[in-house]
Parts: C-alpha cells; sequence; structure tokens
C-alpha cells in the first residue's frame, strides 16, 4: 500500500513536471526583446532562411524551443513572408501562430523631398522589400508606365507625397498599381475642374507644381508664384525658372544661377524653351499642387527672392521694376559673398 502510494506520487509530479515543461515550452517567455520589435521575413523564404534567421538576429533566447514548437504547429509548410511585430515576453505558441497566420503589420509608407526617379526608387526600397533596381526600371520602362498614361520624363506624377499603408511584401508591380489607385483618388471632381480650368493635364499640373515648390517653401506664398507662372505660359512667355536650370544640370548646390547656366541644351531649360519642361523636377507635395489649382488672380510677370533672405520674394508688373528688385537681391548676395 506505502508502496502504490509513492508510485502515485512519482507520477503526479512527473505529470506536472511534464504540464511545466509544456507550459515552459509553449507559453513561457522567449523573446528577448525589450521594446517593439520586428521580423521581417523575405519572399520565398524557407523554414530554414527563418531559423538562420531568428539564430543571427538574436530575437529570441531560445531558438531550440522555437523548433520544437515550429515543428508541433507545422509551421515549416506555413512560412508566409511579411513584416511581424515581435512584442517582449512572447511565448513560442503565440510567435508560431502569428508567424503562420500570416497576419503582418503594416508599413507606413512615406516619401517627399524627391528630385530625382534614383532618390525616389532609393527611398520607397527602404521601407518595402521592393529593390530600387527594379522600381527605377519600372520609371524608365516607356511600355510599362504607358499602362498609367505617363512615359519615362513625366513618370514621377504618378506619385501623391503622403503617408500610405501598404504591406512590406508589395512587389514592384503591385506597388505602382496601388499608387495608380490612390493618384486617381487624389484627381477627385473638384481638383480635376480646376486643371480643366487652366488648361493643364493631371501630369502638367504637377510639373508646375513641382517649380512652384522649388521656387518658395512658404505656403501662403505659392499661390501667387503659380500665377506668375500661370501669367507667362497664358502670354506665350519662357517661364525663365531658375530651379529648372538647376535640375538641367543636375547640380543641386547651386545657390546663385548665372549666365553661364542659362547655355545648357536641355528641355529643362526654361530660359531657352517655351512651355513647361517634359517631367517635374521636384516631387511636389500636396499643398503645391494645390496652389497651382488655386493660384492667385494677379497681373505679376517678374518675381525675385527678397533683399532680407526671408524666404520670401518681391512681385512686379514690369522689366523695370522687377529690376529693381534683382539689383536689391544681387547686393545682399554679394554682401555676403555667394557667388554660385
Amino acid at each position: 500500500m506505502k508502496r502504490a502510494k509513492i508510485i502515485i506520487i512519482l507520477l503526479v509530479v512527473v505529470l506536472f513536471a511534464a504540464i511545466a515543461s509544456a507550459y515552459i515550452l509553449l507559453y513561457a517567455p522567449n523573446t528577448s526583446v525589450s521594446k517593439k520589435s520586428y521580423l521581417y521575413i523575405k519572399t520565398g523564404s524557407t523554414y530554414n532562411d527563418v531559423i538562420n534567421q531568428l539564430e543571427k538576429s538574436n530575437l529570441l533566447h531560445s531558438v531550440a524551443t522555437f523548433k520544437i514548437v515550429a515543428a508541433k504547429l507545422n509551421y515549416k509548410k506555413r512560412v508566409k513572408p511579411g513584416k511581424y511585430l515581435l512584442k517582449p515576453g512572447m511565448g513560442n505558441y503565440k510567435l508560431v501562430q502569428l508567424l503562420r497566420s500570416g497576419k503582418q503589420e503594416p508599413v507606413h509608407l512615406v516619401f517627399n523631398n524627391i528630385r530625382t526617379k534614383q532618390d525616389f526608387a532609393g527611398r520607397i526600397a527602404e521601407q518595402i522589400e521592393a529593390d530600387s533596381v527594379t522600381i527605377l526600371n519600372h520609371l524608365n520602362d516607356k511600355e510599362f508606365m504607358s499602362q498609367f498614361g505617363l512615359n519615362q520624363e513625366n513618370a514621377l506624377t504618378l506619385f501623391i507625397p503622403n503617408t500610405y499603408q501598404i504591406w512590406w511584401n508589395t512587389n514592384p508591380d503591385d506597388f505602382f498599381k496601388r499608387m495608380a489607385t490612390e493618384r486617381d483618388k487624389f484627381w477627385n471632381v473638384d481638383r480635376i475642374g480646376k486643371a480643366k480650368a487652366i488648361n493643364l493635364t493631371h501630369e502638367q499640373v504637377v510639373i508646375l507644381a513641382s517649380i512652384v515648390e522649388k521656387e518658395s517653401n512658404k505656403n501662403d506664398e505659392k499661390p501667387v508664384v503659380a500665377g506668375v507662372y500661370l501669367n507667362r505660359l497664358k502670354k506665350g512667355m519662357l517661364l525663365q525658372a531658375d530651379p529648372t536650370l538647376i535640375f538641367a544640370w543636375n547640380d543641386f548646390t547651386i545657390r546663385r544661377v548665372l549666365n553661364v547656366h542659362k547655355t545648357i541644351d536641355s528641355p529643362y531649360n526654361t530660359y531657352k524653351y517655351k512651355g513647361l519642361p517634359p517631367g517635374p523636377i521636384y516631387l511636389p507635395d500636396i499643398k503645391s499642387i494645390d496652389a497651382v489649382l488655386n493660384y492667385q488672380h494677379h497681373d505679376y510677370i517678374y518675381f525675385c527672392a527678397k533683399e532680407d533672405l526671408s524666404g520670401y520674394h518681391n512681385f512686379a508688373r514690369t522689366p523695370q521694376e522687377h529690376e529693381l528688385n534683382a539689383a536689391r537681391y544681387r547686393k545682399a548676395l554679394d554682401v555676403l559673398n555667394i557667388k554660385k
């Protein structure tokens, strides 16, 4: 009888030990992160790829116990790419279930302050899985861009700077399609009507907005600047926009545009060729686009940076008035010894 009790006690101990071991294996904290972290699983990754990544990243206390639970839950056959949120104290069971489910965290994709297609491709590739080379190739592919009604020159007009929720593993083709959808949402009935009223296409509005944005960083002044350029377009004048010359030279260190800069033979030289350049010189923000659509009606033809270097401009109706403004500005630059 005594012996039977001992056996029963031993069995209970073993049972509790087994339960405790199972609990620890499944639910005990195994993530080694002290704050929310992310595990990025690339498209095409195998189970072994995930294990190797976990071993190298030091995200877990024990990869061995993770592997045991992963085997029990058949994760080997259910690897899904994406961006997964790892929380402090997460156990193996929750982690494996998360990875099996494919319930990834969205990326809050942001792009702004973009000058060139190369810049854009690099910025996107920093945030999602798609590589910059493929994105850039798409932007330079005439046939690919034609599906969006665009070409290699105006390709960047497809993108409206904003914050977008998107899956990290979105492929390049789907990324472009998503951006086309966002562009079409942006160009609502109101904006379409305003673009038609000034006889510009959506792409031309964005191109002009890119010039306006590089001319002024003052949102309250942008509609005035837009009005100047629209007045020049209506009169058939050269736009003579200094930022287009800087873009044509591909030298963004230029601070003072000189006559020598106006000699470059480029479709972006608005001192040489009438009308808008073939593409944007910058990725303008929404405020700049709306500044063009809601431009200020006036009869100014000229403008020049103010001599106080505040970032604002003096506007003029006549060449004589403009020359006086320009002389004051040149003098301010000379005082600061800004030669180029």
